[in-house]
């Protein structure tokens, strides 16, 4: 049986990501209590999550973790490692 291939992946931080990315988180870093507030959140490893924008000057950015919207500061995005899925490649002839 022909199984379909994984796509492949890249990692990144959350704040590096465009609006309409999305990926699964993979760790939270940074003191104690930024992660344990984030963590509270909802935002724990394996979780997915989106960007759905970014305010005009580019911060705070909204995403959408768990089916709820939540906005973050940059720097709290910053420390939410995330495994962003690269688009299949299509090959041509």
């Amino acid at each position: 049986m022909n199984a379909p291939l994984p796509k492949p992946t890249h990692s990144s931080v959350l704040s590096a990501l465009a609006p309409g990315d999305s990926g699964t988180i993979s760790a939270i870093s940074g003191s104690l209590g930024i992660r344990r507030r984030l963590l509270e959140m909802g935002l724990c490893p394996g979780i997915q999550a989106s960007v759905i924008r970014r305010a005009p000057l580019g911060d705070p950015i909204e995403i959408r973790v768990r089916g709820y919207c939540l906005s973050l500061r940059l720097d709290q995005a910053a420390q939410i490692s995330i495994a962003v899925a690269q688009p299949a490649m299509v090959a041509t002839r």
